[in-house]
């Protein structure tokens, strides 16, 4: 839904083509709760949002307020305070994202900066390892938590809880190593171009895989469901 790190006219028309459309969008995402917050306080069309790659869930409750329910149990929000103390002690240098003070559920480290300290990025790797701390990447961040928490785990719980509708009736896009778990537990997947930078590390793989500059980013996701709803 983002171009890079940017918000475009796109998509801002895919929330108009859906919204006409009267088919809910649920931001699904890798970035903070605050990101939530945002999108929901700018777009009454977004009703929820699921953040920190499925560890938080945004709702709009009977007073029309942003509200947010933990998807996790709080003990492992607690572990990874004690894992984050920790791993900023071991590596003292190391560049958490802006917005981990904003996170509840997982931290992130900017992807630019593990570049840049490629041995420091093995030894953070294996840090996780001996902590028994999941880790993923995603477009921008190396993501990291304590406990189950993936986008497929809380889409499913979602889908079950609050919308009472099944995974067969939904379509998931997506673009990044965080996404696998949605292509291999949800049934219609659609894997926007740029997908192309990170599939051969994938397993498992969206149902389909688009193609071209066109393709990339918001302009797949709009193109597609401009041809469902033709």
């Amino acid at each position: 839904m983002t171009d890079g790190h940017r918000l475009t006219r796109t998509f801002f028309d895919i929330v108009d083509l859906l919204n006409k459309n009267n088919v809910p969008l649920v931001i699904v995402t890798g970035r903070s709760r605050a990101w939530a917050h945002f999108l929901m306080s700018h777009f009454s069309e977004i009703m929820n949002a699921i953040t920190e790659g499925g560890g938080m869930f945004h709702y709009r409750n009977e007073r029309g307020r942003i509200a947010e329910r933990v998807y996790i149990d709080y003990e492992e929000v607690e572990r990874l305070e004690q894992v984050t103390r920790q791993l900023k002690l071991e590596f003292p240098n190391i560049e958490l994202s802006l917005d981990s003070s904003a996170r509840k559920t997982d931290r992130a480290i900017e992807l630019y900066w593990l570049k840049e300290h490629a041995s420091e990025h093995r030894e953070i790797e294996d840090f996780f390892k001996q902590h028994s701390v999941n880790y993923s990447t995603s477009n921008v961040h190396l993501n990291f938590w304590c406990g189950e928490i993936s986008k497929s785990v809380a889409m499913k719980k979602f889908l079950s809880e609050e919308m009472k509708i099944t995974p067969e009736e939904t379509v998931f896009f997506g673009d990044s190593l965080n996404d696998e778990s949605a292509f291999k537990e949800f049934p219609h997947t659609v894997g926007v171009s740029n997908i192309k930078d990170v599939i051969e590390r994938l397993e498992y793989k969206p149902s389909v895989i688009l193609e071209g500059d066109d393709n990339i980013g918001p302009n797949g996701v709009k193109a597609y469901l401009k041809s469902l709803f033709q």
